[in-house]
């Protein structure tokens, strides 16, 4: 790419100006959060994006960029359309622009920035927290690297394209064909209506920037085992190098209770107390963990981490049923559906204050876990699980088509196969989805297909996630088609509870129920077509519904029941089942009555 077809940032105002913060304003007249209400542009998502892999130093990259729309495959625009905040979707309200992003158009950003003088001598990461869905990013008008999947984060070293003084200019180019491919896309369509949402395009997480040294840490990952009182640490780095020594010490608070060294690029094996801390909702512990590579008796990097002591498995109960257990014991996994849809940031949370609310709420209604459908979240969303005590179950976003749903019996027909492009991005973006959040203490279930979406050699991703990681459990399609193989049998039955299916070697759950509707005026995305499984005018009639539903799974849960999950956290768009309106301003049940019904399910395998 030639740097004439850069916009020309350099020689015009820079974007962080009161005369474009001035100018910005949310798009369109739909509801808002009362957070999207007061964002502020100069101030957007300024926290520290990696917290189970931390460093000191960092630049954010949010706020006002410059954008364009193109045709595909023309040249690259020679001036801006308009300013674009960043990580807020084109799509969405928050960006400013509101503009939906077609299969055969081209979204561009452009902005420039500064590498301070205190990152002198170092590697200079740029960092992207997720783009949907194929990113090609130029620094200085050359090309640093590109990326295909909208769910993950991913990096490029920018060292060698860096100016040796003064400002940078960094371009960004977008291609998102939705749902016209194969490409994984959740609930993301071209036409929204139902159970389909407004399509997302871009970059929608945190953009930013690190200064590493040239042999750096590239990833922690801890794995505990409870039952030998071991701690397995492996330290990833940029560099294979014989002289670099791996340490890593385990502390709880200021009092050090573990710590170990490697070379070789072997894992560092640590013995824990016989008596340590376990995790679980009920006491989410979490050790902070140092991790440090030295070479020649110099240390050259440091991370700041965390790690818990906890053991996902299953095992049969005194009747003989496959239960789910932590750390040795049953528990009864039950949680919300929670897609993690915004009416003014679509997949971006206006603010982390905003998206912890939604947590905070979870968790003070009593559940212990949530799915996470179709989505996946920043790492800041699963570092808060790992603080407060959330089980995750983490979906694989579906796209693709599948073969017939036979969600009633056992699939007797022939699995789809996809093409090779498509089945090769599926176990290209899945691999990166877990070797991201597999780092997290919170995540207890792989998901990888939802209700026979985009199903295809069953038996092979389950395999493939189990080498993946062998440490949780696999859910191999919530909702079916059924097959048996991974840990999980997983039936969906709306609107009320039910069991129609039950698998004596594995564990039976219920992944969806419920959706009980309440369309609440003043807070709709639509003023008519909304719908929920079944539909009621007060927060009492919908609290009693909830209720005679909870005894209801209460019964199946003696059965055979060892989780559920309720039909959903808010509501998105058409859907009016939620706990809470959209824009997060009205809960819809009496929440003290919904919070005894949830603990009564919760402790019933405990009491």
């Amino acid at each position: 790419m030639r740097k004439s077809a850069l916009f020309n940032l350099i020689t015009a105002a820079a974007l962080g100006t009161a005369s474009a913060w001035a100018q910005y304003a949310p798009a369109g007249n739909k509801i808002m959060t009362q957070w999207g209400e007061n964002i502020n542009p100069q101030s957007v998502w300024n926290e520290y994006p990696r917290p189970i892999m931390k460093r000191d130093a960092w630049a954010n990259l949010n706020g006002l960029w410059h954008y364009a729309v193109t045709p595909m495959g023309s040249a690259a625009p020679q001036a801006p359309q308009g300013s674009i905040l960043v990580p807020f979707c084109i799509e969405s309200a928050l960006s400013g622009v509101g503009k939906t992003l077609s299969a055969d158009k081209e979204l561009w950003y452009t902005r420039s920035f500064s590498v301070p003088s205190a990152w002198r001598g170092k590697n200079v990461l740029l960092h992207f927290g997720a783009v949907d869905w194929k990113a090609d990013v130029w620094v200085n008008g050359i090309k640093v690297g590109s990326h295909t999947g909208g769910y993950t984060a991913f990096s490029f070293d920018i060292t060698a394209a860096l100016n040796a003084k003064g400002e940078n200019t960094l371009q960004v180019r977008v291609v998102d064909g939705t749902d016209t491919g194969y490409q994984p896309r959740g609930k993301q369509v071209s036409d929204p209506k139902g159970i389909w949402y407004t399509s997302v395009s871009g970059i929608w997480q945190t953009v930013w920037l690190e200064p590493v040294p040239e042999n750096h840490i590239t990833r922690v990952l801890s794995t505990p085992d409870i039952d030998h009182h071991t701690l397995t640490v492996d330290v990833a780095t940029s560099l294979p190098s014989t002289r670099a020594i791996a340490e890593v010490i385990v502390k709880d608070g200021s009092q050090i209770v573990a710590r170990g060294k490697s070379i070789n690029s072997q894992p560092v094996v640590l013995h824990m107390p016989a008596d340590a801390k376990l995790w679980s909702p009920d006491s989410p512990f979490l050790y902070d963990v140092e991790a440090t590579i030295s070479i020649d008796g110099r240390i050259v990097d440091r991370v700041a981490s965390y790690t818990a002591m906890r053991k996902v498995a299953t095992q049969r109960d005194s009747h003989g049923i496959v239960r789910l257990t932590l750390n040795n014991q049953p528990i009864f996994h039950f949680g919300p559906l929670d897609q993690g849809w915004w009416p003014d940031g679509l997949y971006t949370a206006p603010s982390y204050e905003a998206m912890i609310y939604d947590l905070d709420k979870t968790k003070q209604w009593g559940f212990n876990m949530i799915r996470k459908h179709v989505k996946v979240e920043p790492e800041l969303w699963y570092a808060y699980c790992d603080r407060i005590g959330i089980i995750v179950w983490q979906d694989m976003p579906s796209g693709d088509r599948g073969p017939e749903w036979q969600n009633k019996q056992y699939f007797n027909g022939v699995e789809r196969l996809r093409s090779p492009e498509s089945e090769a991005n599926f176990r290209k973006e899945w691999t990166e989805i877990i070797t991201q959040l597999s780092t997290h203490p919170c995540i207890n279930v792989w998901v990888p297909f939802n209700e026979s979406w985009g199903q295809f050699k069953t038996q092979e991703i389950v395999d493939m996630t189990r080498l993946l990681d062998p440490t949780r459990l696999i859910n191999p399609a919530s909702g079916g088609n059924f097959y048996a193989c991974g840990d999980i049998l997983d039936l969906h039955n709306y609107p009320g509870p039910d069991m129609y299916l039950f698998d004596a070697q594995r564990a039976n759950v219920l992944g969806e129920y419920g959706g009980i509707g309440y369309a609440v005026k003043g807070h709709l995305w639509f003023d008519d077509r909304n719908w929920g499984y079944v539909q009621f005018n007060s927060v009492d009639e919908v609290t009693d519904q909830y209720e005679k539903y909870a005894d209801q799974l209460l019964q199946y849960v003696q059965r055979g029941f060892t989780a559920a999950v309720y039909t959903q956290t808010t509501d998105v768009e058409g859907e009016v089942n939620g706990f809470m309106t959209y824009d997060r301003r009205v809960v819809k049940m009496h929440e003290q009555r919904l919070r005894t019904a949830n603990l009564k399910l919760i402790h019933s395998l405990t009491r």
